[in-house]
C-alpha cells in the first residue's frame, strides 16, 4: 500500500491525499430501536470532522453503502448524506461517492455522480468490495466485510490488510464508519462475503486503540506500548490458535 494511515475507522492515502470511509449505512438508526439512542447525523458529522481535521485530504472517497436501505432512501437519509458531502466541502476537501450493494437509491441522495469504483492518480482501486471491480488496479481499498476481532474479550473493528490479496495486488479494508454497523467476528469465520479478500488465513488485522492518526505497520510484537496506534496482528493463520483458546 501507499503508506495508508489510519484514522479510528478511516484511512488516509497519502500519495494521493484521499480519506476513505466506507459502510456508513445512513438509515440505520431510523430502522433501529436502539439506533433511536443515538442522534446519528451528529455522530456521522462528528467523525468525520475528526478524521477530516487529522489528514486535511485534498479528497475524500465515501466507499459504498452510504445508505441501509435498499430501495429509496427516506427524506432524513438524503438530507444527511448531502449534509456530510457539504462537510466536506466545505474543508476544500471534494466529494466522491462509490455505490456499494446497499445503494440502489444513492444517486437520489447524492449531489453529483455516484461511480462503481473510482481509480487514483497513483493507480490505487477504491470499491466497495461487494463485487469484483471492473476498474484494474495496482492496489485496493474497499468495505463491505464489517471486519472485527475479538481481543481480551471485546469485539473491536479493525482493519485488514494483505501483500496478495485480489489479483496478487495488495488490499486493505476498512471498517465500517457507522457506529451501528454489526462487526462480523473475524475468529469465527473462514471466508468472507468479498471477492477482494480470497484468502482469509493470509490478511492480517488491525485493531486501532483510539482515534489518533497511527502510522500503518504498528504491530502488537514490536511491543509499542502507544495507546492511539494501530495494533497490526499476526496473520489470521497464525492468530487462530490463540484465539480459539480465548
Amino acid at each position: 500500500m501507499s503508506a495508508p494511515t489510519t484514522h479510528r475507522r478511516a484511512a488516509f492515502l497519502s500519495a494521493t491525499s484521499t480519506l476513505v470511509v466506507a459502510d456508513l449505512h445512513v438509515g440505520r438508526a431510523e430502522a433501529s430501536n436502539v439506533g433511536l439512542l443515538l442522534d446519528e447525523r451528529a455522530d456521522l458529522r462528528s467523525r468525520l470532522t475528526a478524521a477530516l481535521a487529522a489528514t486535511d485530504p485534498e479528497t475524500v472517497i465515501f466507499a459504498g453503502d452510504l445508505l441501509h436501505r435498499f430501495g429509496a432512501p427516506t427524506p432524513r437519509a438524503v438530507a444527511t448524506v448531502r449534509d456530510l458531502a457539504g462537510l466536506v466541502r466545505a474543508t476544500g476537501a471534494r466529494p466522491v461517492a462509490v455505490a456499494g450493494n446497499h445503494d440502489g437509491g444513492l444517486t437520489d441522495a447524492w449531489p453529483g455522480p455516484v461511480h462503481d469504483a473510482y481509480r487514483l492518480a497513483d493507480g490505487t482501486v477504491v470499491c466497495h468490495g461487494h463485487a469484483v471491480p471492473e476498474v484494474d488496479g495496482e492496489r485496493y481499498v474497499c468495505g463491505h466485510v464489517h471486519p472485527a476481532l475479538t481481543v481480551g474479550g471485546r469485539k473491536h473493528d479493525c482493519f485488514l490488510r494483505t501483500a496478495a490479496g485480489y489479483r496478487d495486488r495488495p488490499v486493505l479494508v476498512v471498517p465500517a464508519f457507522s457506529a451501528l454497523a454489526a462487526g462480523v467476528r473475524l475468529e469465527e469465520r473462514a471466508t468472507v462475503d468479498s471477492p477482494l479478500v480470497p484468502d482469509m488465513e493470509s490478511v492480517r488485522p488491525g485493531v486501532v486503540q483510539s482515534g489518533a492518526v497511527a502510522p500503518e505497520g504498528r504491530r502488537t510484537e514490536t511491543g509499542d506500548d502507544d495507546p492511539a496506534a494501530t495494533l497490526w496482528f499476526p496473520p489470521l493463520a497464525d492468530l487462530r490458535p490463540s484465539l480459539r483458546q480465548r
